[in-house]
């Protein structure tokens, strides 16, 4: 496709708004028991901290264990964006995009995925500190699945036979131009400006200090935390920017893709949400199957676009299946992220740790049954105990909305047919699981079923793609991350240890 062009006036504004406007940028941040992080706070543009162009506004990065907060970072304005954009198009033009290879690219991301490596555990610590996620999670799981991603130098298109006798064709990938999408990006050769969530910020600023540790060109790689609806708006109706990908709320997906429609048809990827559903047939391997539900709905304490936030059980094993549940799910502690003994903390923030009490109340008050959890913790950190409710209906809004928290709603079915009518009941198409030995079973529900990535909760494969379908369109992870698909994991014989 052909990009849009880097204006002579944008290239003048970035010179002399980044000139007058770099500076120190850093703040220290205390890790209780392990001392001080430095941690930049400006915005990162052209390799640089900065300060913002037109705005003294600032964001909060708040601890959800303590409800302190650990320090304020600059936030961005829809001028800054202008200037980020900017950057990254010259970038583009000049340094990166079709001017180097594939085996430079492969050097950097490698580079930068070994200060990632050797940074782990300061990362998973600030990572925990801003969001709550236990720092053994974000260590080992994450960040380890981040350092492994490697396409940069493997991209290959194909060759085609036009006519054997006269004419040959072939294709070949190249870069889209200035993304809001890192790794993927980079590795093709895009440029990047990269707006974090204004709640956790923290980390996607770290990891732009380590770029250019690692030696990316000025302007290839720029993060400029923001509110969604400063930041957040400005790149999906920017002219200049080529593709923009989006994770959260279906209502922000839709004023993206209108916000991108309206200025330039840009490319959008979408990943907003799950409802995903687990059906466990009478024929399953109960303790595994048991040990899957529980991961699906407890990771980073429901707050996971694949959370399994429904599970259907064969009416034959329902309650031997529930009881079993509860014992896996009680076996987990939740508390202090930076504790290397926890397995999940507290949820982001009081917002969502509002909406997430809101849904458990209104789910006893449509009639489900708590048989664990539902009651508030005392104390401060914003904490939601593992809640599993029992005797759902469809229409209970537990049922039917994503929660976005450690909420989990187990129903019953007689047949096959009943489960894949349960399990396709959402709007939602990201993920889906499915319990059974029976390999025939297997084959015809993994089939049924409308969801981009079956049985693999939240501990992904980088080399196998991931997304998902209906209201979930962004593609990622190996070879066909630029193609439709759906992703089925046979676990033939990987099993899940209990505890994580």
């Amino acid at each position: 496709m052909r990009f849009s062009r880097c204006h002579g006036s944008h290239l003048r504004l970035l010179s002399h708004l980044t000139s007058r406007r770099t500076m120190s940028q850093f703040a220290s941040v205390l890790i209780p028991g392990r001392g001080e992080i430095k941690v930049p706070t400006g915005l990162f543009i052209n390799n640089e901290f900065v300060r913002s162009v037109d705005s003294q506004e600032v964001i909060d990065a708040i601890n959800p264990f303590t409800e302190e907060k650990i320090c304020s970072v600059v936030a961005a304005s829809a001028k800054d964006i202008d200037v980020a954009v900017a950057a990254a198009r010259t970038a583009f033009k000049t340094t990166w995009g079709k001017n180097v290879t594939g085996f430079e690219r492969s050097r950097l991301m490698n580079r930068l995925a070994d200060l990632i490596e050797q940074n782990a555990q300061e990362l998973a610590e600030l990572e925990s500190l801003n969001n709550g996620k236990p720092v053994k999670i974000a260590r080992d799981f994450d960040i380890g699945d981040s350092v492994q991603v490697g396409w940069a130098d493997k991209i290959a298109g194909e060759s085609l036979e036009v006519d054997n006798k006269t004419k040959f064709a072939f294709t070949r990938h190249e870069p889209v131009g200035v993304c809001g999408k890192v790794a993927p990006a980079l590795a093709v050769g895009c440029t990047i400006v990269m707006k974090p969530s204004e709640l956790t910020p923290l980390t996607a600023l770290k990891l732009s200090e380590l770029a250019k540790e690692a030696g990316f060109p000025p302007g290839v790689l720029n993060t400029v935390p923001s509110l969604g609806s400063v930041g957040g708006a400005a790149l999906a109706a920017h002219p200049d920017v080529d593709k923009v990908a989006f994770t959260g709320s279906t209502v922000t997906g839709r004023k993206i893709m209108e916000a991108a429609a309206k200025s330039n048809l840009k490319k959008v990827s979408l990943e907003l949400g799950g409802k995903s559903p687990h059906l466990v047939f009478e024929s399953c391997d109960m303790d595994q199957a048991a040990n899957w539900a529980a991961l699906g709905i407890c990771y980073n304490s429901g707050q996971d676009c694949t959370a399994g936030s429904r599970v259907y059980v064969q009416d034959s094993i329902h309650d031997k299946f529930v009881e079993l549940l509860v014992s896996k799910v009680k076996e987990l502690v939740f508390g202090d992220g930076l504790d290397e003994k926890s397995s999940g903390g507290p949820v982001v923030n009081q917002t969502q740790y509002d909406k997430i009490w809101n849904y458990i109340e209104s789910g006893k008050q449509e009639g489900a049954k708590a048989v664990l959890g539902g009651n508030k913790r005392p104390g401060k950190g914003f904490f939601v105990d593992p809640t599993i409710f029992t005797d759902i209906r469809p229409h209970m809004k537990i049922v039917k909305e994503e929660i976005f928290g450690p909420v989990l709603s187990v129903g019953r079915f007689k047949t096959e047919e009943e489960a894949i009518q349960l399990a396709n009941d959402t709007t939602y198409g990201l993920g889906a699981g499915l319990h059974s030995n029976d390999a025939n079973q297997c084959m015809r529900v993994a089939s049924a079923l409308e969801a981009g990535t079956i049985n693999q909760y939240n501990l992904l494969s980088n080399n196998v793609p991931f997304g998902g379908k209906k209201q979930s369109v962004r593609r990622e992870l190996g070879s066909y991350a630029l193609q439709e698909f759906k992703a089925v994991h046979w676990n033939f014989g990987e099993k899940l240890a209990w505890p994580l």
